[in-house]
């Protein structure tokens, strides 16, 4: 049997919000067996906390903001992507301010703060959600979609118009059970286009952006000096923003995510139109000792032994 995960220690971390430019602290520590995925404010009177789920994402503009009538919290994709990439089902997250330090705009920096951590695994049962019927969710030519799949597959597409955005590099597909998310997805950054980040900043938005946290594009190029981390940076990060958003599940996913110009709006759409057709999904166990399930669950840890072993390799 596969079995839930947490962190050895507590680890913490600081760093700029994107939109605010304040210094937030950032602190990860272990949590029990079926506790799930929490964060909490401890800035906040009562340090109210909540509880991930799809239901409890409350805006989905520029970032994935969870929150409720208390307390409001944004910019968690990048977080919630590498838990899922390390297999974390338990954890408490506190934070000291309305958003996840962007820190260098991409994953890595979290994944580098969770292998610091170190993992544990507990005495629960893993818990899997097994997509069983194809389910989809389009708004004009965008379109988001979760199939049956054995195993944990994206294949995302985007298009701008743009001369940045070549054809050739604006589609990848991965299995993430037979892949690494650490070298492939972890190190893509988000980026944004100069006009847009202007008009945030004449708004009171993108105070902490910079060259050092996201990739930016004027009218013509890439103006950030050292140029790209991949080829295909962009369609990248819109994985790794994919996987954080779909862990809202606080599972991991058994199926394959298929996405065409789909962004934290539509994703999580489809979360919520999965959640109320129960038909299309079930919770499953990955067991070794099974037939049934047992090359899946060695695929599945062996990805994440990837995750460990080559981490701190991808920093160096």
């Amino acid at each position: 049997m596969i079995f839930q995960q947490t962190i050895k220690n507590e680890v913490s971390a600081v760093g700029v919000g994107l939109h605010s430019g304040e210094k937030v602290k950032i602190a990860l520590k272990p949590a029990p067996n079926n506790h799930g995925i929490v964060f909490k404010r401890v800035d906040q009177k009562n340090s109210p906390q909540i509880q991930i789920n799809p239901f409890v994402v409350i805006d989905t503009r520029l970032s994935s903001t969870i929150g409720n009538a208390l307390f409001k919290i944004s910019t968690v994709e990048h977080l919630m992507s590498a838990l899922s990439a390390s297999g974390i089902d338990n954890i408490l997250v506190e934070v000291t301010g309305s958003e996840i330090p962007i820190m260098d705009g991409s994953a890595i920096s979290f994944i580098y703060l969770i292998k610091s951590a170190g993992l544990q695994n507990q005495s629960s049962s893993k818990k899997f959600v097994e997509i069983k019927e194809m389910i989809e969710v389009r708004e004009h030519d965008k379109f988001a979609r979760l199939e049956p799949y054995p195993g944990f597959m994206i294949d995302f597409t985007i298009d701008f118009p743009h001369p940045v955005f070549k054809a050739a590099d604006s589609q990848v597909c991965i299995d993430f059970f037979k892949s690494s998310y650490i070298q492939d997805i972890s190190r893509a950054r988000t980026f944004g286009f100069m006009q847009e980040v202007e008009y945030l900043r004449s708004n009171g938005l993108a105070k902490g952006g910079s060259l050092d946290n996201a990739i930016v594009v004027d009218e013509y190029k890439i103006i950030n000096k050292d140029g790209l981390r991949y080829k295909d940076e962009f369609v990248r990060h819109k994985i790794l923003d994919a996987i954080g958003d779909l862990y809202m599940l606080a599972k991991p996913i058994l199926g394959k995510f298929t996405a065409y110009k789909s962004g934290h709006d539509l994703n999580n759409k489809l979360l919520k139109k999965v959640m109320g057709k129960k038909e299309v999904w079930g919770i499953t166990y990955l067991d070794l000792e099974k037939q049934e399930t047992s090359a899946l669950a060695k695929d599945y840890l062996a990805s994440k032994n990837e995750f460990i072993h080559k981490s701190t390799d991808v920093l160096q």
